[in-house]
């Protein structure tokens, strides 16, 4: 017999934590645990504001789904719940109980190759110049830097500064749809000057019919409007590279169908996440593998994380230990 628990977990921050949309000192995301013959699969998603989700909402379609589906597996759940967190969690315990059952690890079981480190960006949020300066310098040693801007004319003055402070480390920046188009095209040709190697999500994803056919003088990454293989058409021609999330394609089964997609596509990959623990990076590790760029650094921005949590060293990120998940 199946049995499963959904609840709230919360993990503060080491530090206040700044985008164009606001700021947190806490992660509050959502933990599934199913249990089975004696295994247990777990998972967690971020709901996620921008997507209209609450912590509460997420728990709800959750324990919806498993008291409409008793058998509570894997297969079928991409069919019955849309693109979103609470669909993440789900199949992440999924994923989780089924290598545990088998004694096999996930990455078997998707036929996939041993996964290795991954290099990650480290993101400095924002804040006034002279604070993101001395944050780059603290963090210089690390060989990529992931920088949120989206707030004006100051983001300039931002990224020179995280330049004085960092000036060996590889950036990107993500404007989190903080921009115009027209301070796209005022600001793209000093992105480089400042050898920025790539930007993220620069307009609203409402809006971004405006990249169509203007000059994108650096990759051109899409976030927001990126969720499940349904959004890659609409994204012709306005971007490089795509940004995978679990928490936006509802998990590590939809992810692996997008990232083949995207290739084939040909647009670049760059596996993302929200803030979170090592639990929610975990399956994303496995995405991450041969990406052009990874940002998995969200339990580096938490004051504390799961037990088992990932390593991260010079090496980067490394793939989960079978404790931790899969």
């Amino acid at each position: 017999m199946l049995t499963a628990k959904v609840y709230e977990s919360v993990f503060p921050l080491a530090e206040v934590f700044t985008i164009s949309r606001g700021s947190r000192t806490e992660a509050r995301v959502v933990t599934v645990e199913i249990e089975s013959g004696g295994y247990r699969g777990w998972g967690e998603c971020v709901p996620y504001p921008r997507y209209s989700e609450t912590v509460e909402g997420v728990i709800a379609d959750i324990k919806t789904f498993l008291a409409a589906n008793p058998e509570h597996r894997r297969k079928g759940l991409q069919e019955a719940m849309a693109p979103g967190a609470a669909r993440f969690a789900l199949d992440a315990a999924f994923w989780d109980l089924e290598a545990k059952a088998q004694g096999k690890r996930v990455w078997e079981l998707a036929g996939l190759s041993e996964p290795k480190p991954e290099i990650t960006a480290y993101t400095l949020g924002i804040n006034e110049p002279e604070v993101m300066e001395q944050k780059a310098r603290e963090n210089a040693h690390r060989p990529l830097l992931k920088i949120k801007l989206g707030a004006g004319q100051e983001d300039l003055d931002r990224l020179r500064a995280v330049r004085r402070g960092a000036p060996d480390a590889k950036i990107i920046v993500d404007a989190n749809e903080g921009w115009t188009v027209d301070f796209y095209k005022e600001i793209a040709p000093l992105l480089l000057e400042l050898g920025v190697a790539m930007v993220e999500q620069p307009l609203p994803a409402g809006e971004d019919d405006a990249l169509l056919g203007i000059e994108r003088p650096l990759p051109v990454c899409a976030d927001e409007s990126v969720h499940d293989r349904r959004s890659l058409p609409k994204l012709v021609g306005k971007y490089d590279m795509i940004n995978i999330k679990l928490d936006k394609t509802g998990g590590l089964t939809e992810a692996l169908l997008l990232k083949e997609a995207a290739i084939k596509a040909g647009f670049g990959i760059m596996t993302g996440c929200m803030v979170g623990s090592s639990l929610s990076m975990a399956p994303a590790t496995l995405i991450a593998q041969g990406a052009a760029f990874t940002d998995l650094d969200g339990p580096l921005l938490l004051a504390e994380d799961r037990p088992s949590p990932l390593t991260f060293d010079d090496k980067g990120v490394h793939p989960p230990t079978a404790e931790l998940w899969g």
